[in-house]
């Protein structure tokens, strides 16, 4: 399990640093470079004269030409690496960039910060720049719950799945989840444009995400001051959620904190009439994106040293 220990490395790394903002600034990120090559198959490949299943088809093959392309680089650079130790840590600070862990708790405390100050404004800028959802129509209750949904779905997204990746086959695991997950994000979505084109890409990510997500449930329910209601809500009513994923880390919350989260939200002025997860409870407010912080890093302590005593191991 020795890459495991680089898998440690990286957490420990990106929670110190991050991604300085004078290096995006210089090479950008990763994720777009994913982003352009993506965007660039999409344009060339996603053509609205072509019938579904022809667009169906180009669509599952530009998702291997990207899922592929990314796991061959990662395997190359991983093979370049000396043995031992050295390996360890060089794979570990290759792979810190796609280890979004400060991010994620950077961007949910910029919308905390302010919420409990009373500044619903500067609240509402801090959370659109994380979720989708139209921002003007979220009141407090509305601004927490989107918060704390976007931090549980994205711990399990952003760290635990490509560092569960990464630990099973290195570079190439954490690089080819990578690129799966980008794909999901750019044309994995429901549109006219990304119905058929992006089905593959939704679908393999489905399959990518289906044990770090369950995982990272279970990492809520170990460091919830609630255990049994947070076990108890995530086997309840994880499937309820409309993703077969994202409910499992998002319903340990819910219960975790004794709040209701999903529901009816509107995007771009429709309402989608999601189903209640924890259903019953009181909504969430302010101090409880800070309460869903603590169990976060929590967890993230917990998996980078269950990782360090697997490497020792």
């Amino acid at each position: 399990m020795g890459f495991a220990g680089a898998m440690a490395v990286a957490m420990v790394v990106d929670a110190l640093v991050g991604w300085p903002s004078p290096l995006f600034a210089r090479i950008g990120h990763p994720v777009t470079w994913l982003g352009w090559l993506i965007a660039a198959i999409d344009t060339g490949w996603n053509r609205s004269s072509d019938p579904p299943a022809l667009r169906r088809v180009a669509g599952f093959a530009g998702a291997l030409v990207v899922i592929m392309l990314s796991a061959a680089i990662g395997w190359m650079l991983q093979s370049l690496l000396p043995w031992g130790w050295v390996q360890i840590l060089l794979i570990g600070v290759l792979a810190w960039p796609l280890v979004a862990l400060r991010s994620l708790h950077d961007h949910v405390a910029a919308v905390a910060n302010p919420l409990l100050g009373g500044d619903i404004a500067a609240a509402r800028e801090a959370v659109s720049r994380i979720v989708g959802r139209e921002p003007a129509a979220l009141d407090e209750a509305g601004i927490a719950r989107a918060a704390i949904e976007s931090l549980a779905e994205n711990a399990s997204d952003g760290i635990v799945a490509p560092v569960f990746w990464g630990a099973l086959f290195g570079l190439p695991g954490i690089f080819g989840y990578k690129a799966i997950n980008t794909l999901d994000s750019m044309i994995g979505h429901r549109s006219e444009r990304h119905e058929a084109f992006g089905w593959a890409a939704a679908r393999i990510d489905d399959v990518a995400n289906f044990i770090p997500a369950r995982l990272t449930g279970f990492l809520f329910v170990l460091l919830a001051p609630r255990r049994s209601e947070a076990l108890s809500c995530m086997t309840r009513d994880a499937r309820r959620h409309r993703s077969p994923n994202a409910g499992w880390p998002e319903a340990a919350m819910a219960g975790a904190l004794g709040v209701r989260l999903s529901g009816p939200r509107i995007y771009h002025d429709s309402i989608s009439n999601e189903p209640w997860l924890n259903e019953g409870a009181r909504d969430p407010l302010a101090a409880d994106i800070s309460h869903a912080l603590t169990i976060y890093r929590r967890a993230m302590l917990l998996l980078a040293g269950a990782l360090a005593i697997l490497a020792f191991a």
